[in-house]
């Protein structure tokens, strides 16, 4: 069977290419190119002077110096004497989650760029561009740390071996037909585990620090957004200082609001159309739920009836306890069993039943 691994020049992906050809897989490697050559990308890189800069940025998905990650994942495909290729991803990467992730924002989301590549580009258009170019293969395999079991008649999305490294929440939007075609051999690992077996077999890559966001410079570069004078308001309408845009502040954020107060206070909304700020004290910005649509069920068809599960709305936090309820124009609402700390639109609930992915959806309405 002829796997297609998605690499990304960093140790996970290696070691998942590396274990498919020990598993006796015949073994394809490619690489996305996300970094095109439109205004967006031109004005970062002369922003930056990237060409001449030292250092790398390759703690980022998204990344100028991503040449450097082609030549490194090229490297580990050398030295498992695998296949390679580069396939140019970057204008349907512009298209699809660099403007989604620019719309969101401006309109006082925050979206979750990951969530959106996994789904449409890294699971979808990369695989499909890579068939194009005349790459025949039967499965695609990547480095994440989740597992795909198949169960009666549905592909079952679960968490990683790992919580702590666990990467089902970014995954939870893959459909039926793209899980059924896809291996990730990492699910039962540990990250040093990884990294041991990466060791042993002398990748270049055993320690190269892990990828930590999907781009790691100001989001302004990206949003193009003028500063723009407007109010921090509390929830009464009170105003209690001013900022150069909604834009520069997400849902929680405690520090750098540079209001004096008696006790700290978190921002809890985001005003588009009045351009404001809206911030409270923490007992005042506590949630006690959500609704969420563009639902995507993995391990159930339907959602028929209420069901006590548990909940992840930031990919860096446990699932919390939660009944889910289903609603008309595939959404559905949650209500945690206990009060959270503020919850961002725009971001993904995740929905869990133990380790097993029910499914997830895009927080439109804090409750």
């Amino acid at each position: 069977m002829r796997v297609l691994v998605g690499m990304s020049g960093g140790v996970d992906s290696a070691v998942a290419a590396l274990l498919l050809k020990e598993q006796g897989y015949n073994v394809i490697g490619a690489i996305m190119s996300l970094w095109g050559n439109s205004e967006t990308f031109r004005r970062i890189e002369e922003k930056y002077n990237f060409n001449n800069k030292k250092e790398s940025t390759h703690c980022a998905c998204l990344s100028p110096d991503k040449n450097k990650e082609i030549e490194q994942a090229k490297e580990i495909a050398n030295k498992l004497k695998i296949e390679f290729h580069v396939i140019d991803c970057s204008k349907e990467y512009e298209k699809i989650v660099i403007n989604y992730f620019r719309e969101e924002y401006l309109k006082g989301g925050t979206p979750n760029p990951c969530v959106c590549c996994n789904r449409y580009i890294k699971f979808g258009i990369f695989p499909e561009l890579a068939k194009k170019e005349g790459i025949n293969f039967d499965k695609f395999a990547t480095g994440h740390y989740a597992k795909i079991e198949e169960e009666g008649n549905r592909y079952i999305l679960k968490r990683g071996k790992n919580p702590k490294k666990d990467q089902s929440y970014f995954l939870y939007g893959l459909t039926q037909e793209q899980l059924k075609n896809i291996l990730m051999p990492l699910g039962d690992y540990t990250k040093e585990e990884i990294r041991e077996i990466a060791q042993k077999y002398n990748l270049p890559v055993a320690n190269k620090p892990d990828s930590q966001d999907f781009y790691n410079g100001d989001y302004n570069d990206i949003l193009n957004a003028k500063p723009q004078r407007g109010n921090i308001v509390d929830k009464d309408g009170n105003i209690l200082g001013t900022h150069d845009g909604f834009w520069n502040y997400t849902i929680g954020q405690r520090k750098g609001l540079k209001v004096a107060a008696k006790e700290p206070l978190y921002v809890i909304e985001l005003r588009e159309k009045t351009n404001e700020v809206v911030v409270a004290y923490k007992k005042d910005s506590l949630n006690k739920g959500l609704i969420a649509d563009n639902i995507v069920l993995s391990s159930i068809e339907k959602l028929i009836e209420p069901k006590l599960c548990t909940v992840k709305i930031r990919s860096a936090q446990e699932p919390k306890e939660a009944t889910i309820f289903p609603m008309k124009n595939n959404k559905i609402k949650v209500i945690f069993s206990e009060l959270q700390n503020p919850i961002a639109k725009g971001q993904s609930a995740v929905f869990y039943d133990n380790d097993t992915v029910i499914g997830g959806g895009i927080i439109k309405e804090v409750l």
